[in-house]
């Protein structure tokens, strides 16, 4: 049996150099290092012995305060000789599983990060919780003379149902309560974030024949409504007056409301004469009339009150008094509408015909909005015991409000069916990934779907990675469309609770799918089975904050853990990734040609090609256009024109979009088609400048320009996310012939609005998609149709299914391809070909329009002939000359700080280190370069200076140094930007 637990405690790790590094040996860097690492023992109490495990989140004691841990080894001893107990498990579950706990010390060795960090990403959403002091007054505690503010503080605190955190609160006052033995202080630990959401519900418990005995219990007293009740209830139809009264136990008012509301009469007090049965004498006519009659209302007979009179005294009739009565106007069958609304019980009688409609419990947020009930009014019911409560988890689900179409399996391509060939049978264990080099349109997601088919019939579980929000969204959709009810939306976007409830769907086993960006890795899967990742040359994947893990490499590590397969792919795949499927470290299969669609699809497909007019002929059909195999029609992928635009200057033509994609943008608009148009930078102008003295607007807290946003009016930094109003005079020499230099996205739109009026454009960059859902919202608005033209940045070239877009518009194809960035060329022809991939997906075909000022470059020919080899031959030659990935693996260090001169001198400090410690440790084949600044030199008034290590393995260089504060460390940076 364990007696101690080996504890990761999640605390913060502040390393710093505190004296030089030549006076400390290898062996003591290294263990400064290894604070990264670092875990505690504490032992086990008796009331948790065989109930913790490691994975358990724990609350432990730690110096002064109580910390969180994650427990990850049982041990039978500890190498101190003291130790503290384990306070409490925060989760009844172990929330780590073992497999996760080393794939997070891998992350730590190989991404330089703590443990406890890497740790927290498994964890549930907003489970982390922060140590705090809490007070509490004592119970039964001693009286004590006390200061005005102890008085109040003492009082405040006893008025209190809970402790009160000492945050806030005048701790010399409290210290003095506590050395009064008044108050207790204590550490403890914060309550997460965010937790289950428990809703209550609300079920029937009688019959619809019971309502109205019911609601005669509820509401306020009415005597009026008593009265109607009791004649409801009497078999006598003119009960008196009195009797009722009585009964009821009211004043003659009540019931003289009623008569006044029409609702029943009262029947006044009469006098009756009537012939006595032992009277013989005939006469007299009016006894014979009286005989004959029988009681006759003696009003009637006030023209014969003589004849009366002789009567009376002769003894033949008698003379009685009727009392009042009463009877009921209003008809039977509508006395309980009068009763409710005489009580005010409406609302009572809404809560109970709903629940009569439902079947079952229902929750008690539909009754508030079908009915005006509150709280009190089923309160109300519930006390006469009509309704009972209950309480029930109610599952925040993202997917909820979205509506999918069912989608059953297509017939395979011939390629496809090769490659399922290849990929089924190597689904049962890990084995070398594989890396699946398909053109856009070429049918990866079949693949994908039917390899996840394959995984859930065995009962197993599955991780779909896919770059960003946007892609996920679409993804989703097929996903959830084949595989309803099974699968999760996980990405950062998500709600709090959204993301909590679908961890914990997850973790139960409900949703066997997670879709989702590089985060989805961390998801609870208790059976995985296999990881897909889509796109996976996209630097999305790249977390840029410790750990800077890479969500490719982190799956390769996590599927040789679990033993399982993984399967990756791209149209354009990473140079490093090609290059080790060319060495067989994967395993390489291809996708060359592009699938249109399935038969099944045809027919809707062609009814939109007719649906068009004039020009949409000209694109040609499937028939004419493309290939027909038995089950599929295959298209070329679509031309690529290149636009140079120094002739369009050379012509006159000044504006943004080229005479061939003006032509190009009317012809498809006209045609009721679809546009999209990529310029990969945001905003109106890129900087604003002074024509007279040449003043740009610059950031006053970085070293980079202004962008001019023209919706709001604003000039706004993209690195720190300052802002300011726009200049209508020169800060500098107060001119006024301000200038906009530069394109984006805002700038595009507002063009495209003055040359085409027709357009209905939608714009997608980071600006337009901050709302949560907007990505959804926006790309739903686009497919239906309501909007023909799209322009945004990278988003619109990754992965979007868009079947009406025959023309993809490439504004600038020279942003990035001249940044100081050694996969500046990787990147353009990469995201060149993704975007181009857009277009012609479906018979109506497409074309893709390119502009730039340089038509010459390698990289943009080969992304116009759709020719990755072509590209990677050149790339390949470029990293072997340069040393770049894949020959050499890199290491960016960065350092960040306020003050020029201090930050070089730091740079330089930790370069001269390096240099001694690789020299120092006989490292083969390592080179330290640098420092240099970076190319934003300064961010948020912090200067920024960086170093780059090349080295066969730079976790291993980096390992047992210790950064000092203002360090980052980046290994396999995506980007030296």
């Amino acid at each position: 049996m364990a007696a101690y637990a080996k504890i990761v405690v999640n605390r913060p790790i502040i390393q710093r150099w505190r004296v030089p590094d030549g006076q400390k040996s290898s062996l003591e860097l290294r263990e400064l290092a290894d604070t990264r690492l670092k875990t505690f023992h504490y032992h086990i109490p008796s009331h948790l012995e065989n109930i913790l495990e490691p994975g358990h989140l724990v609350s432990v004691p730690f110096r002064h305060q109580q910390l969180q841990g994650v427990v990850i080894a049982l041990s039978d001893s500890s190498p101190v000789e003291k130790t503290r107990p384990v306070e409490a498990i925060l989760d009844s579950q172990p929330l780590v599983s073992a497999i996760q706990i080393e794939l997070a010390r891998w992350m730590a060795r190989e991404y330089l990060a703590p443990l406890s960090v890497c740790l927290n990403y498994f964890l549930p959403p907003g489970a982390n919780r922060q140590p705090v002091t809490v007070v509490e007054a004592i119970a039964d505690a001693p009286a004590a003379e006390l200061t005005p503010l102890e008085q109040a503080l003492l009082i405040f605190l006893k008025q209190q149902k809970k402790p009160v955190s000492l945050e806030g609160l005048e701790k010399q006052v409290v210290q003095s309560l506590t050395k009064k033995k008044l108050v207790s202080i204590r550490a403890t630990l914060s309550k997460p974030k965010v937790g289950p959401r428990v809703e209550r519900s609300v079920e029937l418990l009688i019959s619809p024949d019971e309502f109205d005995d019911v609601l005669t219990l509820l509401g306020y007293p009415s005597s009026q409504a008593a009265v109607l009740r009791h004649l409801v209830e009497l078999d006598d139809p003119f009960p008196t007056f009195k009797a009722v009264k009585e009964a009821v136990g009211c004043t003659d008012s009540p019931v003289k409301a009623l008569a006044e509301k029409g609702w029943l009469e009262i029947l006044p007090a009469q006098t009756f004469v009537a012939a006595k049965p032992t009277a013989n004498q005939s006469d007299f006519p009016l006894l014979d009339y009286l005989q004959q009659t029988g009681p006759t209302l003696l009003d009637a007979l006030s023209e014969k009150a003589d004849a009366l009179q002789v009567l009376l005294e002769k003894g033949l009739i008698v003379q009685f008094d009727e009392p009042s009565r009463l009877t009921l106007r209003l008809l039977r069958e509508n006395v309980p509408d009068a009763v409710i609304q005489l009580r005010r019980t409406q609302r009572h009688a809404a809560v109970l015909d709903l629940l009569a409609t439902e079947d079952g419990p229902v929750w008690i947020g539909w009754i508030y909005a079908q009915t005006e009930a509150s709280l009190k009014t089923l309160q109300d019911l519930s006390r006469v015991e009509a309704i009972a409560f209950d309480e029930a988890r109610r599952w925040r689900d993202p997917l909820a409000d979205r509506i999918f179409t069912l989608d059953t399996p297509p017939t395979l391509t011939p390629e496809q069916r090769a490659l399922m060939n290849v990929i089924l049978p190597a689904l049962d264990k890990y084995g070398n990934p594989f890396l699946i080099h398909g053109v856009t349109g070429s049918g990866k997601t079949e693949i994908y779907l039917q390899a996840i088919d394959r995984m859930l019939k065995q009962g197993k579980e599955v991780i779909f990675l896919v770059p960003e929000v946007m892609l996920a969204t679409q993804i989703v959709q097929r996903v959830q469309a084949r595989f309803p009810g099974k699968t999760a939306l996980w990405h950062s976007a998500l709600s709090p609770g959204e993301r909590f409830d679908t961890w914990e769907r997850v973790r139960q086993g409900d949703l066997p799918i997670v879709v989702g960006p590089r985060s989805a890795l961390f998801a609870p899967l208790k059976n995985l089975g296999l990881i897909i990742i889509d796109e996976e040359h996209e630097p999305a994947y790249k977390q840029e904050h410790a750990p800077t893990f890479h969500a490719r490499d982190l799956a390769i590590e996590y599927a040789k853990l679990k033993d399982i397969p993984l399967i990756m792919g791209s149209a354009t795949p990473d140079v490093v990734s090609y290059r080790k499927a060319e060495r067989g470290e994967y395993h390489l299969l291809h996708l060359p040609n592009r699938i249109l669609a399935h038969k099944k699809h045809l027919a809707v497909q062609e009814m939109l090609l007719s649906r068009g007019v004039g020009e949409q002929g000209s694109r040609g059909t499937a028939s004419d256009k493309g290939q027909m195999t038995n089950d599929v029609v295959a298209l070329p992928l679509p031309p690529v024109e290149i636009v140079d635009l120094r002739e369009e200057l050379k012509a006159g033509n000044r504006t943004m979009f080229s005479r061939l994609l003006q032509q190009g943008i009317e012809e498809t608009l006209k045609a009721g088609q679809q546009v999209i148009l990529f310029l990969n930078r945001r905003g109106t102008a890129t900087f604003v400048n002074c024509r007279d003295c040449g003043y740009v607007m610059a950031c006053p807290q970085c070293d980079t320009t202004l962008t001019y946003h023209a919706p709001n009016q604003q000039m706004v930094c993209h690195y720190c996310g300052y802002r300011s109003g726009v200049p209508q005079t020169c800060p500098e020499c107060h001119g006024k012939r301000i200038k906009y230099f530069g394109l984006g996205t805002e700038r595009v739109e507002a063009a495209l609005r003055r040359r085409f009026p027709y357009a209905r454009p939608i714009r997608l960059d980071q600006d337009t998609t901050r709302r949560r859902g907007s990505h959804y919202t926006f790309l739903q608005h686009f497919v239906e149709g309501r909007a023909n033209v799209m322009i945004g940045t990278q988003m619109v070239a990754k992965g979007l299914d868009l079947p009406l877009v025959t023309l993809v518009g490439v504004i600038s194809a020279d942003t990035a391809l001249y940044l100081p960035e050694f996969r500046a060329a990787e990147r353009t022809f990469q995201i060149l070909t993704q975007v181009a991939g857009r277009a012609g997906r479906s018979p109506l075909g497409g074309r893709v329009i390119v502009q730039t000022y340089t038509p010459e470059q390698p990289a943009l020919l080969a992304a116009a002939e759709h020719d990755y080899l072509s590209f990677y031959g050149d790339e390949l030659r470029f990293r072997y000359e340069q040393g770049y990935p894949p020959f050499k693996r890199l290491a960016r260090l960065t350092y960040s700080a306020h003050g020029q001169e201090k930050s070089q001198a730091a740079a330089q400090e930790m370069a001269d280190r390096l240099r001694l410690w690789v020299a120092q440790q006989g490292f083969p084949a390592v080179e330290v370069i640098g420092p240099a600044p970076t190319y934003v030199q300064r961010i948020r008034s912090k200067y920024r200076w960086q170093i780059l290590l090349r080295a066969p393995n730079p976790s291993q260089v980096l390992g047992p140094v210790p950064l000092p504060l203002g360090w980052k460390v980046d290994i396999d940076p995506v980007s030296l930007l």
